[in-house]
């Protein structure tokens, strides 16, 4: 895993034998992002299973459990971890089953295509974002600024990105765009992580504090918001990192069209609205320090960090199978029934 807590000053890369360490890195922010984080979980429930000391079919399935249950109480708001988890619960039944009168070798074949299946959902990953890019291009200003919140590129999703993805996207199809990146405080995910990722690219930005969102949507020229999402609930409600709910206030205020960009994964149909999404409360330390350094007097501090933002501010949601709009509990129910496009 690339570090991203110590980007943009360091690139550092660690590498996990162990499926608690992979769980360690999800909770620790080491990986971040939806997306990312199910890619990261499904390897290492693999990992977890291919370096199992277990010696029976039996004792593989209680050790399973663990390692699932482990990588499950890592971040409470990310759906991707639970469906990439809840993807390998079924994966592994339909392998014990065929594997009940095979002793080691089955063992051995349950190791060694649950492994193949993080690989796989890996690909699947990449290929999404692609598609997630090219519906969403199109939605994007020909020229001028688009603003987005956090980092939902490369870093966060294993692919090209959702909401960077659509810009990567806009930009290699001749779009002449100019990216307005909030902060993101208090983790800093927009200045430390999208900006280095588009200078990386060599896409223009400006780098922008929290509290000028406002500023910037009412006298900036921007054409659009593109965000990515942690949980989207049928209703169209959308789970991101915290701010997003105010940038979307304030694009409809001044008329910006607002878009959301995930893979089918983050949709979460078994809830009716965002009040049902539980909101991850991180720790004080990190809105009281700044890489370490205490920057407010001993004082108790708030850090949720997501909010939700209502359907009734979103515009579309950009999926790998289409774009969806109002009535969302209709249009998101219809893609998530489709199949995927080749």
């Amino acid at each position: 895993m690339l570090d991203q807590r110590r980007l943009p000053g360091e690139v550092i890369y660690h590498s996990y034998a162990d499926y608690r360490d992979v769980a360690k890195a999800i909770k620790d922010m080491v990986i971040r992002g939806a997306p990312a984080i199910g890619v990261a979980a499904a390897m290492g429930v693999a990992l977890g299973v291919e370096r199992s000391k277990a010696k029976t079919l039996e004792e593989l399935r209680v050790e399973f459990a663990t390692i699932c249950d482990t990588l499950g109480r890592t971040r409470p708001t990310a759906v991707d971890l639970f469906w990439a988890i809840d993807r390998f619960k079924r994966r592994f039944a339909e392998l014990a089953l065929a594997a009940a009168d095979q002793g080691a070798a089955g063992l051995a074949g349950i190791r060694t295509s649950l492994v193949e299946e993080a690989q796989k959902l890996h690909q699947e990953r990449r290929d999404a974002d692609v598609r997630i890019g090219r519906f969403g291009a199109e939605l994007m200003p020909k020229s001028g600024r688009v603003m987005t919140q956090c980092n939902a590129g490369a870093l966060a999703t294993g692919g090209i990105g959702t909401a960077l993805g659509v810009i990567r996207m806009a930009v290699e199809g001749g779009y002449r765009i100019e990216v307005l990146v909030p902060e993101t405080r208090p983790y800093l995910q927009g200045a430390r992580l999208t900006a280095w990722e588009l200078h990386q690219d060599h896409i223009p930005l400006t780098l922008i504090t929290d509290n000028m969102v406002g500023h910037f949507l009412k006298t900036g020229g921007v054409g659009a918001v593109v965000v990515g999402a942690d949980r989207i609930a049928s209703n169209g409600d959308t789970a991101n990192k915290i701010g997003t709910y105010g940038i979307a206030v304030l694009a409809r205020e001044n008329k910006v069209p607002f878009y959301v960009a995930a893979p089918i994964s983050t949709l979460d149909l078994s809830i009716a609205s965002g009040d049902q999404i539980p909101i991850e409360e991180r720790s004080q330390e990190e809105v009281t320090h700044l890489a370490g350094v205490r920057i407010s007097p001993d004082v108790r501090a708030a850090h949720p960090a997501f909010d939700v933002t209502p359907a009734r501010f979103i515009d579309a949601i950009i999926t790998e199978r289409g774009v969806a709009r109002a009535p969302f509990e209709t249009s998101l129910a219809a893609l998530a029934g489709a199949r995927d496009e080749g």
